[in-house]
Parts: C-alpha cells; sequence; structure tokens
C-alpha cells in the first residue's frame, strides 16, 4: 500500500550545453516543466529511449544535480542512487569507496564499518575491497555499489540499470533484494531497458520523451504507449 509523498518534482526544467559542430554548442533540455510525486511504498519503472533523460530524472531525485527552473521537494528522506559510475573514486579501495558513499548517503563513518563486513559477503569481493576501484570490472563496481546501498537502508532507492550487470548469481540474488525491498514499502525508482524486470518489479509506469514525464497507472500502459 502506498503512503505519503517523499519526493516530488514540481514544473522542473533541466538544460545543458551540448556540442554539435568544432566551434557550435546547442541547448539540449532533457527534461522541460517536469512533475513527478513518489509516494512511500511505491515501485516505479522508468522507461524511454537512450538520451530522452532518465538518468538525468534519477540524479534529479537525489539532489546531484540542480534544475535551472523548478522544484525538487524530498519530504525528509534518505535517498540512495545506484548508476556506474556515480559517487566512486577510480584511485580509492573498494573498502573506502564503500565507506565514502555510505557516508554521502546520510550514515556516520562508525556504522558503516560496523557494517562492512556484510557489504564484502553480498559483493562477493573477497580480497578485491582492498584494491583500488580502477582494477574493478563493472560488474565488480555495481556489486559494490549495490552491496553499499542496501546496507545503508534508504527510503528511497533509485536504480538506474545496473539490475542486468554482473554474473547470473548476483543478478538472482540482487533481485531477491529489490524484491525484500519492495515489500518492506520502500520507494523504489528502477531505469531498465528490460520490460520483463521493469513488468515483474514495477506497480506504476513512467515513459519520459521528448522533454516530458507522463506517469502511468500501471506499467502495461506505459509500455503500451511507449510502442506506439
Amino acid at each position: 500500500m502506498t503512503g505519503d509523498v517523499v519526493l516530488e518534482l514540481k514544473n522542473v526544467t533541466v538544460s545543458y550545453r551540448v556540442k554539435s559542430g568544432a566551434f557550435r554548442w546547442a541547448k539540449y533540455t532533457p527534461l522541460q516543466e517536469a512533475n513527478l510525486q513518489l509516494r512511500r511504498g511505491e515501485t516505479v519503472g522508468v522507461i524511454g529511449r537512450n538520451g530522452a533523460g532518465k538518468s538525468t530524472l534519477l540524479r534529479l531525485l537525489a539532489g546531484i544535480i540542480l534544475p535551472d527552473s523548478g522544484a525538487v521537494i524530498n519530504n525528509n528522506v534518505r535517498v540512495s542512487l545506484l548508476a556506474l559510475g556515480v559517487g566512486f573514486l577510480p584511485h580509492l579501495t573498494g573498502r573506502e569507496n564503500s565507506i565514502l558513499s555510505g557516508m554521502l548517503m546520510g550514515l556516520r563513518r562508525m556504522e558503516i564499518i560496523a557494517r562492512m563486513d556484510r557489504i564484502v559477503e553480498f559483493s562477493d569481493l573477497g580480497d578485491f575491497i582492498d584494491r583500488p576501484l580502477h582494477t574493478y570490472s563493472s560488474g565488480m563496481r555495481a556489486r559494490l555499489g549495490f552491496s553499499t546501498a542496501i546496507q545503508v537502508d534508504p527510503d528511497v532507492l533509485l536504480v538506474d540499470e545496473i539490475l542486468g550487470v554482473g554474473d547470473e548469481d548476483f543478478r538472482k540474488r540482487s533481485s531477491a533484494e529489490m524484491k525484500r525491498l519492495i515489500r518492506s514499502e520502500k520507494t523504489v525508482v528502477l531505469v531498465s531497458h528490460s520490460a520483463p524486470v521493469i513488468k515483474e518489479l514495477c506497480s506504476v509506469g513512467v515513459w519520459v520523451n521528448d522533454g516530458l514525464v507522463t506517469v502511468y497507472d500501471s506499467v502495461d500502459e506505459a509500455f503500451s504507449d511507449y510502442h506506439k
């Protein structure tokens, strides 16, 4: 059962300058006057073509970037973003990155250190936990990020295309953990190009297209419009 609004976008616009030639720049607006409410206990699947603004949407919700106009309203909730290449420093070890990431998500240093054994166990990194991140594969980085985020115990978990990363065993364990989070009435926002994953895990659909954010009562409705 869903509850109160925990995160909200109100008339949010985000624009970037992108290079369009050797000496030319163009304006790109992935989100234009976008509105979205996330409620406690919702599981939201975000779909859209590559470059449509899905990752921009998640970074807004996480507070990593600010809008050009409009407002992002966080109703005193802890938000965690899981995305490859976000929040980790390549010269630090996996352990150091995990501690830093946990602190950035609101835990005290000693709290995240106390949970490190569980992070290492779930990530199955073994001795690699004390090696620099630049020695990790993309799958290993995803395992570290996911394992850290679930130990932070966020109110809102934003997942950007990482559930399909890693070996089959990790995909099964991460999927099972996602289902546990959903049952615990956390708010989960999942970006994925995998229709089966979205349909299995999500109850609400969001389609990002041409700067617009359209919310649907079901993911089937969202996919129906997306494929027209």
